[in-house]
């Protein structure tokens, strides 16, 4: 019978999909929620910027685990259990030590980040991170048995969880209770702001408990010689987790302390913040197409024209980000209401934080090449440099351009990896990509970007009516040309 791997990766990747894109629109809704109706500027950069701490902690709590664990339970294909076991176990004992200490130190770190009086908020994503850690071995056990409707299935209630929290702890009750909401014991014990986060707190921990099907064979026994294995194939991956989320979140916490004095800090954080989420359709087709690539990957890998359909994959990576890309920027002025009108003014950031994570998705499928040959550290050593480049960049562009520096900053660094990824991966492993419809692809879409500016000053109906125009001919010129990538393959053939 004749297969497709680009098929059966698009099929898994829309399956991943409900399990990554439904939750995170879902929790998107949060942010005209919040932006429109809730917090000011200021109170949104409070969980903007205490959420970059969120995501930084959680690639700390997890140290590569999961990757670890897709690698090691494809080679002990008879001890998975053995392999579970030992991940999880690692993961228990280091998200409890986490809990423990942060505890115990809770008033000192408010007050390093600048949030003293409200050590509530240390201790709640102390809490969140801990237990999403822990959980996140068995959503890759799942994602390991093909189980993608239960991983879909509770990433979905995990944030609706969240979202009805937002809802009733935010809106409904101070509705109800306009005068009494205020005598509550929740509402005398956390700030508004801290309501986010306790609603977090209790969708991780609902999540948690859902996961007990999946965690009752679980048995604390770790086995010391196959944890070594997994720590040493994990700790790059860390490093490259850590330093990708160092770009990804670094930028939030960066701007308090370079922004030039008698800047608004919290204000300019949360403009900063709302318009990096319009880049959100990006984000979101990336982090399912790595849910599902991962292990797609690993799969192909020992077949004969693995290289050649690692090379059609990335043709049609790039046109769908493209796509993507043009999605929102055409159609700006209709997106933009996502968010509340007194953070239009950050706009001009999106085009180049869209661009920047389409270069962060490629570089997540040149990575085949340092995972499937077992050289991890090269790709941390990448990763360490993209993260250098962030900061330095931070650091000199923030006092000159706020914001916008930043947003250029991010661009800089994922364009950066993206090269010297696939200068370095061709000469371990190289792979031949179509080239002509890469570049075909990427100098039309911004050239129908450029049309859309020029378009704008006509009006808005124009615009819109001009994008409509322009989307409809990119996606023929990008369904003609990736078509055959489509059809079922009964030979293998050589890209070049």
């Amino acid at each position: 019978m004749a297969y497709n791997p680009i098929k059966k990766l698009a099929g898994e990747t829309l399956i991943y999909g409900l399990g990554t894109i439904v939750p995170r629109l879902l929790n998107y809704l949060l942010v005209p929620f919040y932006t429109i109706w809730v917090f000011d500027k200021a109170q949104y950069g409070q969980i903007t910027e205490l959420y970059a701490y969120v995501a930084l902690l959680m690639v700390l709590l997890t140290y590569g685990m999961e990757t670890s664990f897709f690698r090691y339970a494809n080679q002990y294909k008879n001890e998975i259990k053995k392999v579970f076991n030992t991940a999880s176990g690692s993961l228990l004992v280091t998200s409890l030590l986490f809990v423990v200490v942060v505890l115990f130190f809770r008033h000192p770190v408010a007050g390093w980040i600048h949030y003293s009086g409200h050590s509530q908020y240390i201790v709640y994503i102390a809490l969140i991170v801990a237990l999403d850690a822990f959980s996140s071995l068995p959503f890759a056990h799942l994602r390991f048995l093909n189980k993608s409707r239960r991983f879909s299935f509770l990433k979905i209630l995990n944030v609706i969880i969240n979202i009805g929290l937002n809802l009733v702890l935010l809106i409904l009750i101070p509705k109800l209770m306009p005068e009494q909401y205020q005598q509550l014991w929740l509402y005398r014990q956390v700030p508004m702001v801290g309501l986010v986060f306790f609603s977090n707190l209790i969708a991780s921990l609902s999540t948690l408990l859902l996961l007990i099907p999946e965690l009752r064979e679980f048995r604390f026994e770790i086995d010391k010689t196959l944890l070594k294995k997994l720590l040493s194939y994990g700790l790059p991956i860390l490093i490259i987790g850590l330093a990708g989320m160092i770009n990804e979140v670094s930028d939030k916490i960066l701007l308090r302390y370079f922004l030039p004095p008698g800047s608004h800090v919290q204000s300019i954080i949360g403009v900063y913040g709302a318009n990096y989420k319009l880049a959100i359709l990006m984000m979101l087709f990336i982090q399912m197409f790595r849910y599902a690539a991962e292990p797609f990957f690993f799969a192909e890998s020992e077949k004969e024209d693995a290289k050649d359909t690692y090379s059609r994959v990335m043709t049609v990576f790039v046109a769908a980000t493209w796509m993507i890309f043009l999605l929102v920027m055409l159609f700006i002025d209709v997106f933009k209401y996502f968010i509340g009108p007194a953070f239009w003014v950050g706009l001009q950031i999106v085009p180049v934080v869209l661009m920047a994570k389409l270069f962060l998705g490629v570089f997540y499928n040149l990575s085949v090449w340092y995972k499937l040959t077992d050289k991890t550290l090269y790709g941390g050593a990448v990763a360490i440099f993209g993260a250098v480049i962030t900061i330095v960049l931070n650091v000199v562009l923030i006092p000159k351009y706020g914001y916008v520096g930043s947003a250029w900053a991010n661009f800089a660094c994922y364009f950066s990896m993206m090269v010297v990824s696939f200068i370095w991966g061709r000469k371990i492993f190289p792979v031949h990509y179509q080239w002509r419809k890469l570049f075909l692809f990427s100098i039309v879409a911004v050239l129908f970007y450029f049309i859309s500016v020029y378009l704008k000053p006509l009006g808005t109906e124009v615009s819109l009516l001009g994008g409509a125009v322009l989307m409809m001919l990119y996606g023929v010129m990008i369904w003609y040309n990736i078509k055959s990538e489509l059809r079922p393959q009964n030979t293998t053939h050589r890209i070049s």
